[in-house]
């Protein structure tokens, strides 16, 4: 497959960083209630992972979801919009950061409890088996979720029944603000996945192209009737589990390393080894995204928010 060019993959990850820079700005400003889980640092993941996939495919996310949603799609207005608490196209505004989805662009959405993504992620599979569409089900967990019942019971049942699944676990090294190595002694993650009877790779979650083509593999195979596969990306965060995590149990000076490591500063690192112009450019699609993502901005805040009549709408008892 072929490697997407330095300044389409800056694009796309710097789309997904821009937005999430501008949610945090947004949270602190009061406009975003709630807390909110940024994917800073991890963007490369969701942007390589959601290009192997077609329009049929489902994806499913973690709460550290809002990068899934943009490369799949989702139009920034409408995600602004709903983290926004206004009457979003999405769910209304009553899903906001955590649980946001969009079933038009194949967004089956988000989840707050650990692992729980993935039997949801699993009953989309199943579907496929019956419904004739031959989609896949891909679905992002992070490495605690692979501690956790639901997660052993949905990756078993995926294996036996031999399910059109991708399981793309980021790793970016701490279960919220455990690190994974006090945990797990198993290293990689990866090699988990033979216990259930399927094929486990790890990968540089910080470059778009190596994910892309490791899901692209598996969604092949899953595609042909070989079952599912996990795929471990391993990256890191640049923010803390959530908004207000000042992550204190982070050793000194990690967080700026990891900047060093990240996927924008290696695609400008690259750029300044291939082509001294290509920066420039590279600084050109930054404002060009600071535009966009201050037009959507603007056209959330034009929405007005939910008629409270309507809070029970969609609410089954």
């Amino acid at each position: 497959m072929a490697a997407a060019s330095i300044e389409d993959n800056y694009r796309a990850i710097g789309l997904i960083r821009a937005f999430e820079d501008r949610c945090m700005e947004l949270k602190g400003e009061g406009e975003i209630p709630g807390s909110i889980h940024l994917c800073s640092g991890q963007e490369a993941i969701a942007v390589g992972a959601c290009r192997a996939l077609e329009a049929r495919d489902a994806v499913t996310a973690t709460y550290r979801g809002h990068g899934w949603a943009i490369a799949r799609g989702v139009p920034l207005t409408d995600l602004f919009a709903e983290m926004m608490g206004r009457d979003s196209p999405l769910c209304g505004g009553r899903a906001g950061s955590p649980y946001l989805s969009s079933a038009t662009h194949g967004f089956l959405g988000e989840n707050s409890i650990v692992g729980a993504g993935l039997p949801l992620a699993a009953g989309a599979a199943l579907a496929s088996l019956y419904d004739g569409s031959g989609a896949v089900s891909i679905v992002s967990i992070g490495d605690g979720a692979l501690s956790q019942g639901a997660a052993h019971e949905a990756l078993n049942f995926a294996a036996v029944y031999v399910l059109p699944l991708v399981i793309v676990l980021e790793n970016n090294r701490y279960s919220e603000m455990t690190p994974i190595a006090s945990m797990v002694r198993i290293d990689p993650l990866s090699s988990r996945a033979s216990a259930y009877g399927m094929p486990g790779l790890t990968i540089d979650g910080n470059d778009a192209d190596a994910v892309e083509d490791a899901v692209a593999t598996a969604v092949e195979r899953a595609r042909l009737g070989g079952g599912p596969s996990l795929v471990e990306a391993l990256t890191e965060r640049l923010v803390g589990h959530y908004s207000g995590d000042a992550q204190q149990y982070r050793p000194a000076g990690e967080v700026a390393s990891a900047f060093e490591r990240e996927p924008l500063t290696r695609l400008r690192n690259s750029a300044r080894e291939t082509d001294h112009e290509m920066l420039e450019r590279l600084d050109r699609i930054d404002q060009e995204l600071s535009r966009i993502i201050e037009s959507a901005v603007a056209e959330a805040r034009s929405l007005s928010y939910p008629v409270a009549g309507t809070s029970a709408d969609h609410v089954y008892a």
